[in-house]
């Protein structure tokens, strides 16, 4: 599957039906889960060497509540220090700091793992992270896209 005219455009309209912030990150999430078929994605907030999510979907609700420091997270800290796209493979060493926070999947680790980060200007801002159960989960996507 790749990014259509038509999959973006849609995302931009789901955007502007929010009235708050936090509805349209949440619809940004939601959608970009239900687009990309994965099992969880994220938007989290950078400061002072942290992650702090301000909207999740498939991921266990008390996630909202947390920090995840760089220091702790090798998987966020690889993403923070990236300029562009980040898929982990499959086989990667570093832990995902969603392991055990899929609701039904807690015994489970994540496999598949790609994070955005995201920059106003030469800044970090922020990340978006898409998880996967399978391994294979976005195999299907070239790294280009």
């Amino acid at each position: 599957m790749s990014f259509s005219v038509d999959v973006l455009a849609n995302i931009a309209i789901e955007l502007q039906r929010g009235i708050g912030h936090q509805d349209r990150f949440q619809r940004l999430i939601t959608t970009l889960r239900q687009v990309l078929e994965c099992d969880a994605s994220a938007l989290l907030r950078y400061d002072s060497r942290q992650f702090i999510p301000l909207a999740i979907d498939g991921l266990a609700k008390d996630v909202l509540g947390r920090r995840f420091a760089l220091e702790g997270h090798p998987r966020l800290e690889a993403i923070a220090r990236a300029g562009d796209v980040v898929r982990f493979p499959a086989d990667s060493e570093l832990p995902d700091p969603y392991d055990g926070l899929i609701p039904g999947q807690e015994s489970l680790k994540v496999h598949a793992c790609v994070g955005l980060p995201l920059f106003a200007g030469q800044n970090l801002i922020g990340a978006l992270t898409l998880d996967g159960m399978q391994p294979d989960q976005f195999d299907v996507f070239s790294d280009e896209e």
